[in-house]
């Protein structure tokens, strides 16, 4: 984000505005979820802890300095603010995190499954061939540890045991990749009913990965390291389609 760019009037009202809408689309409870957006000068505006997204103002929102000191505002931060900050630390292109608990994502993620399985087009172009599962971990330094080697190579996480976490330029992009991480999720749920999704074939993923970089999408358009983490694959054919998403990704690089 460029300074002269960044209003953060507009900042709080944009915080407010997706916390009432994650909360609306079912996608929080209680005090579930949180939302950050980059600010100049090395802070991070956010949604302060143990509140309603329902009930969340402009006027609630704190500022924090990039090691998590709160420098603006009377509330306190959610416990995974270190989540939000590695993912600012680790790519000068996020401006925004989103962490919510939509109901299908979540529940692949409860089940230690990941959509794995690239089978709409337009979802390898805008989020990329595969969105892994984070393996369990509690919020906090473990919660960063475990997301740690995802950060570089995806926009979306699935938290084991805890939501979905979504990153963007912006947070517009950072709740639209967060939707559509949870229509993937519904559609490969209803799909497993019938036998499962069929996995587009390989040829399908250089075009579409290539489609991605171009866009200014993904590891590809940054320049960076486009190995996907170590993973137990759900089963051979799993393991078999991340050897091949890896091939494809090198093609297209050249």
């Amino acid at each position: 984000m460029k300074d002269r760019r960044v209003n953060e009037a507009d900042v709080k009202r944009q915080l407010e505005r997706y916390c009432k809408t994650v909360w609306e689309r079912g996608w929080v409870a209680n005090h579930d979820g949180n939302l950050s957006a980059r600010l100049p000068r090395a802070r991070v505006m956010c949604t302060p802890t143990a509140l309603s997204k329902a009930d969340i103002t402009a006027d609630m929102m704190l500022v924090l300095d990039d090691t998590g000191k709160v420098q603006q505002g009377s509330r306190k931060p959610f416990s995974e603010i270190n989540l939000h900050l590695a993912w600012y630390h680790a790519r000068p292109d996020v401006g925004a995190v989103l962490h919510a608990h939509p109901p299908c994502a979540t529940a692949l993620g409860v089940c230690g499954q990941s959509l794995d399985r690239p089978f709409l087009p337009e979802a390898v172009v805008s989020l990329g061939p595969i969105i892994p599962t984070v393996p369990l971990a509690m919020p906090g330094l473990e919660a960063v540890q475990a997301a740690g080697p995802y950060l570089d190579e995806y926009d979306a996480l699935i938290l084991s045991g805890n939501g979905v976490i979504t990153c963007g330029p912006d947070l517009e992009l950072a709740y639209l990749r967060m939707e559509l991480v949870e229509h993937l999720a519904r559609i490969y749920i209803e799909a497993r009913k019938l036998g499962g999704p069929d996995a587009l074939p390989p040829r399908y993923l250089q075009p579409l990965l290539a489609a991605r970089a171009k866009a200014g999408l993904g590891p590809e358009a940054r320049g960076g390291n486009t190995t996907m983490p170590a993973e137990e694959p759900l089963d051979a054919a799993a393991g078999d389609l991340a050897s091949i998403v890896r091939a494809e990704i090198k093609k297209t690089l050249g």
